[in-house]
């Protein structure tokens, strides 16, 4: 595998554990509709809210911030995923897209910045 996805599969699962450690519940990781994906699925705390978590993880120095990597095209992708999930498992409860951004390559080093209701994937046009 090579480093840049060694790297975002460790954003991932350090992003994932942040979110268990708020008291989230992670539904899925890694859920695929065709070409698309959605990186964390989580039900908030209070079980009242499903999250599609977007996380970008980037090399500290790096010229780009790891938010920039979301434009248009990402959120309608994004969008049509998560109408895909909610489609596919009856999702009754209210939807958020949040963005998790990691800089760093460990626990130690690591800068993680959790944006809820990051977006809305309905007015992107």
């Amino acid at each position: 595998m090579a480093a840049h996805n060694d790297l975002g599969q460790w954003g991932e699962d350090f992003a994932a554990d942040y979110l268990r450690t708020k008291g989230y519940e992670i539904r899925e990781r890694d859920w695929h509709s065709g070409r698309r994906d959605l990186d964390i699925i989580a039900l908030t705390p209070d079980k009242a809210t499903l999250v599609f978590v977007e996380v970008k993880t980037r090399m500290p120095g790096e010229p780009t911030a790891p938010e920039d990597a979301i434009n248009r095209s990402k959120v309608r992708n994004l969008g049509l995923a998560a109408n895909a999930y909610v489609k596919s498992y009856g999702v009754t409860e209210e939807l958020r897209f949040d963005i998790i951004t990691v800089v760093g390559s460990s626990p130690a080093d690591a800068k993680l910045v959790h944006e809820e209701d990051a977006f809305n994937p309905l007015l992107v046009y």
